[in-house]
């Protein structure tokens, strides 16, 4: 059948527990008899926020991110806490990373960023009707020069297009929102 794993697993050994991740190895078996390693990362999920401060406007924010060195545009987006719900964590980093809450917050989809090492799954939510909150951002630790940016819809396709924006999750919120709002 199709759908059915074409390996078994022989040992399993987890190498990492981390704050953000996990390491598991396996040592598979394919049914060829063939056997090889296979590395996972175990992550959490998360979700990201489309934030529409009005029907032409998207929150985008602007982080240093340490792996790539680089500051980065990208959506409010966040990790998952343990028992929360994908909206429960979209609403918390609206909040804390703009200093915004959504009275609406639709999920658009779900992905998978690195399926062929990683467990990681991202919501992707559009937030609409949003209002300020009264404590404003309330940035972690890493995150104090992160940067709220007001961008139109369009714009934000242009940053895209041009290679500006770089972030695979946000590409995939932008574009879905866009195409999501021409439709309405």
């Amino acid at each position: 059948m199709a759908n059915q794993p074409h390996f078994k697993v022989l040992k399993s050994e987890r190498k990492h527990d981390g704050k953000v991740f996990n390491l598991i190895v396996d040592e598979i078996e394919y049914g060829s008899g063939t056997r090889a390693l296979r590395e996972v990362v175990e992550h959490p999920g998360g979700a990201i926020i489309v934030p529409m401060l009005d029907a032409n406007t998207v929150l985008l924010v602007r982080q240093f991110r340490y792996p790539t060195k680089e500051y980065l545009y990208e959506l409010p987006a966040g990790r998952l806490g343990k028992n929360e719900y994908p909206m429960q964590c979209a609403a918390r980093e609206l909040k804390e990373e703009t200093g915004y809450h959504a009275t609406s917050l639709d999920l658009l989809t779900a992905i998978y960023t690195t399926p062929g090492f990683c467990t990681e799954k991202l919501y992707i939510y559009l937030a609409t009707q949003l209002a300020r909150t009264v404590r404003g951002q309330q940035l972690e630790e890493g995150e104090h020069d992160l940067t709220v940016h007001p961008v139109s819809l369009n714009a934000a396709v242009e940053m895209i297009e041009r290679g500006e924006i770089a972030d695979g999750k946000t590409i995939c919120g932008i574009l879905l929102a866009d195409r999501h709002l021409k439709k309405k």
